[in-house]
């Protein structure tokens, strides 16, 4: 689930790589306004090559006037043997004319030397404040991320979110039709689709129905050391898929399953429970 530190040096190379794999799921696109309010409850399951690495659940609620989203996760099985984490994270702001406006992000991870907080004040797409604590020390060789960098971006949770236009079916090719800045409070970098095909999917418990699969890239902008190979075998990598179902009552998608390349296995994040439902409009009380 979207955290902050899965680029940690500290996790060893093989667990860098599969975390930093699965950390795709926070992705960010184009907030535009939503169409109704929605809720979603899920659930999902981490493997890699077929082995379970890894649980996390995930919380959004969509209202006329603000929003809320909120995910945990933790590495399981062999990867917890030698790799073990866990983290938070959450995103609240208010819908403005219909739009997600994002107004805070935080996040947290814990491994078994260390607990990390980030936290980001966010003001229509500018950032305004942020922090990371404990204070990571200066590394010469990280690219510097510039107060230009934190503009115009999205913070991971709430643009998580896939928010597609129109009027018609959202879960459609037009979905994979974005890309956007993402800063996660030390990184900046881009993530961009482009459509791969339809398909469909039963969770354990939940949705069964369409999804649409866009292909995702990954590219780095600042805030990372170029030489760490986790990064550069990310950004060269052409066989990421994504897929996305719909938030009930809105025109919301959000990653029901990742799949990722890597030279263990394949890795891929899948929903086993996603639980899903319109909620009704607000009725302002009168007198």
């Amino acid at each position: 689930m979207p955290t902050p530190s899965l680029f940690s040096p500290r996790l060893g190379s093989a667990g860098r790589l599969v975390l930093a794999a699965l950390c795709a799921l926070a992705l960010a696109w184009e907030a535009r306004p939503a169409a109704a309010q929605g809720k979603l409850e899920a659930q999902y399951e981490a493997t890699l090559a077929g082995i379970p690495v890894g649980r996390g659940a995930w919380n959004i609620d969509i209202g006329d006037d603000v929003f809320a989203a909120a995910a945990s996760g933790g590495t399981t099985g062999l990867l917890k043997s030698f790799a073990g984490g866990s983290g938070t994270g959450a995103s609240q702001g208010r819908v403005v004319n219909g739009a997600l406006v994002a107004t805070g992000y935080q996040a947290s991870t814990t491994t078994s030397k260390k607990t990390e907080e980030i936290r980001i004040t966010l003001d229509k797409g500018n950032v305004k404040e942020f922090g990371i604590l404990p204070e990571p020390p200066v590394d010469p060789d990280r690219i510097v991320v510039t107060d230009a960098h934190r503009r115009g971006v999205w913070d991971p949770m709430t643009a998580s979110m896939l928010r597609v236009p129109g009027t018609g079916d959202p879960v459609s090719p037009e979905a994979c039709h974005n890309g956007a800045p993402v800063f996660d409070g030390r990184m900046r970098y881009d993530l961009k689709l482009d459509f791969k095909r339809m398909e469909s999917v039963k969770a354990e418990k939940g949705y069964r129905g369409p999804v649409v699969v866009c292909a995702l890239y990954f590219v780095p902008v600042a805030g990372y050391i170029p030489d760490r190979p986790v990064i550069k075998y990310l950004a060269a990598q052409r066989n990421i898929e994504i897929a996305f179902a719909p938030v009930a009552g809105t025109r919301i998608l959000v990653p029901f399953w990742l799949k990722v390349p890597t030279p263990l296995g394949p890795a891929m994040l899948e929903a086993t429970s996603f639980i899903t439902a319109p909620q009704p409009p607000r009725v302002a009380k009168t007198q």
